[in-house]
């Protein structure tokens, strides 16, 4: 039977409305990944649906008489797809729920190589908070982290154009791009008043997420164990190098999440099923209904050794659905209170390449607790030290930093020279004697000019060089304390 276009439209919007009674497949983003979850995707046929007209409520007619308005009488040509993709775009749009959008075909694309392999770009995950494209978590050893960007920076344009009414994806799709090239993100970040620019180049990004060793230290061998985000063959990466430090004899485990932006559900259930014995539930679910199911391992105990979880404010999704379970389970939690995000999406196919994100469920703790909003609170909070949360120095050569100066800049570069061992004297923002001579001696060290004043290249080595230090891992007070604690 040959469809007006009308007709398709309809069509397309009822295997939007048929998907919903679909399951799910994911905290983050997710299509079906196979058997392994116990949680999945229901695909949609809408190719035999017959006369849409006979089958979807009536207010959906009045898509179809605007669609054939526009085509009959608007002064221009408009495309069929823009049109179906914008009454899509606009239904999700009333939802106001920033998990939930439309992802086309080269959406969908970039994301199942996120997810599987490898892509190209900057390396952070990005969602809308409180309407501002907001950086979640720099992926480990990606471009975004080693240029400083931190958890719920607020990007405001990108190269220079605002990004002030994009959703996520179109903002994800200017951020994104190949490798070697430059992107300028102008950031605005909590307790900065002004906001500052990121110059970042783009990279492969390779989807390699746990990283492992053991810490020998008072006569104990703790086995520490990274997860910077839930993929595809993160569980398999897991529980490799976890049973590789059990063979090693560990004492104790510490699993570090911290930065962790999410991922896949099952990943996060397949982990949690290592852990969680059978006797409590390792997470439930609850529909729109207020129906609750609960999800347990077979696992007949514990491990027989201590384990603290590592988190902080860019934890979320998936690795709070971890860290809330072993908080209940009893383990400690340290750090800063994580992200808060305890919504499940799922990947509803529409047929053609392209899908629908919707927010269809909410996670639950083992106890029933919802953590949406208000993250998961550490057993044991410990901060980092001042220069983790410091901001990029923003100077030129024409306006330098100089002596009797007194500006937030000031006391940014005060902490970072701190940090990195030159005694400053104060950090309050007003550029003294001490800092001058805070400021030569580094320049001194690094066979720079030695003239007292933090210019271009001055103020870009402190912040290359506070960098690497983060990155290093260096005076890490959040590892420390949990290495303290775990044996008391």
């Amino acid at each position: 039977m040959k469809l007006n276009q009308s007709k398709i439209i309809l069509i397309l919007i009822g295997a939007l409305l048929i998907g919903l009674l679909g399951g799910y497949g994911g905290v983050k983003l997710a299509q079906n990944q196979g058997d392994s979850s116990s949680l999945e995707i229901t695909d949609t046929d809408t190719s035999g649906s017959g006369d849409a007209d006979d089958d979807l409520p009536a207010d959906l007619h009045k898509i179809s008489q605007t669609f054939d308005l526009i085509k009959s009488n608007y002064i221009e040509d408009v495309d069929d797809k823009e049109l179906v993709e914008g009454a899509i775009e606009g239904m999700l749009s009333k939802l106001e729920d920033p998990h939930t959008s439309y992802l086309d075909s080269e959406m969908m694309q970039q994301f199942n190589e996120q997810i599987e392999s490898s892509f190209e770009g900057i390396g952070a995950e990005v969602s809308e908070v409180d309407g501002y494209i907001t950086i979640i978590s720099p992926m480990k050893d990606s471009p975004a982290e080693k240029a400083g960007l931190r958890p719920n920076d607020q990007v405001l344009s990108v190269d220079g154009e605002s990004v002030e009414g994009l959703n996520v994806n179109e903002a994800v799709a200017k951020i994104r791009g190949e490798k070697g090239t430059d992107v300028v993100l102008e950031i605005q970040r909590s307790g900065v008043s002004d906001p500052f620019e990121v110059t970042i180049q783009r990279d492969t990004i390779p989807v390699e997420t746990v990283y492992s060793e053991i810490n020998s230290e008072d006569g104990k061998d703790t086995g520490v164990i990274q997860i910077t985000n839930f993929s595809e063959h993160t569980n398999e990466e897991f529980t490799e190098q976890l049973a590789d430090l059990e063979d090693q004899g560990i004492d104790g485990l510490v699993i570090d999440v911290r930065g962790n932006p999410g991922g896949l559900l099952d990943v996060a259930e397949d982990i949690l099923q290592q852990f969680v014995p059978k006797d409590m539930p390792y997470l439930q679910i609850e529909d729109s209904n207020g129906n609750k199911e609960e999800f347990a391992s077979d696992l007949d105990e514990e491990k027989g050794y201590p384990i603290s979880v590592l988190i902080d404010e860019g934890s979320a999704s998936a690795s709070e659905i971890v860290a809330v379970a072993m908080k209940e389970l009893g383990y400690d939690i340290v750090g800063d209170t994580s992200y808060g995000k305890g919504t499940v999406q799922q990947a509803i196919p529409l047929g053609d390449d392209s899908s629908i994100k919707m927010t269809t469920y909410k996670w639950l703790s083992p106890n029933g607790v919802w953590i949406d909003g208000d993250g998961v609170e550490p057993t044991i909070e410990q901060k980092q030290d001042d220069y983790y949360y410091s901001i990029p120095i923003q100077v030129t050569d024409d306006e330098p930093l100089t002596y009797d100066h007194t500006s937030e800049a000031v006391a940014n570069m005060q902490v970072m020279l701190s940090g990195l061992g030159y005694e400053t004297d104060r950090t309050d923002g007003y550029f003294s004697e001490e800092t001058e001579s805070a400021v030569e001696e580094f320049q001194k060290d690094n066979d720079l000019d030695v003239t007292g004043e933090v210019n271009e290249e001055t103020g870009g080595l402190i912040e290359t060089q506070i960098i690497e230090k983060i990155r290093s891992g260096e005076d890490d007070k959040q590892l420390e304390r949990s290495l303290e604690e775990l044996y008391q």
